[in-house]
């Protein structure tokens, strides 16, 4: 079971936070790292989880990823549907 502080929220933010957010904590002995983003914020959060696999912790894999559609209320009220994404990177 992952802890709400094994997660990392992407959004607006450089790259580089978002990096070295997962990389202090699998630094810190923490083995799961998952990182999640909705709308926009998705191709950020796949190119988080390249970067701590190919430049920081080599041993880092992606363990599953899941993908779904929240509904969320606009600015006028109505419902909208946003495409999410959660990836479950793993220290081995």
């Amino acid at each position: 079971m992952i802890s709400e502080k094994n997660i990392v929220y992407i959004g607006n933010k450089p790259l580089m936070n978002y990096v070295l957010a997962v990389v202090t904590q699998m630094n810190s002995g923490t083995s799961e790292v998952t990182l999640k983003a909705r709308g926009r914020s998705i191709s950020r959060a796949v190119d988080v989880a390249e970067v701590v696999k190919n430049k920081f912790i080599l041993e880092a894999e992606v363990e599953k990823i899941n993908i779904s559609t929240e509904e969320l209320a606009n600015r006028e009220g109505s419902n909208t549907n946003v495409s999410a994404i959660e990836i479950q990177l793993i220290n081995k």
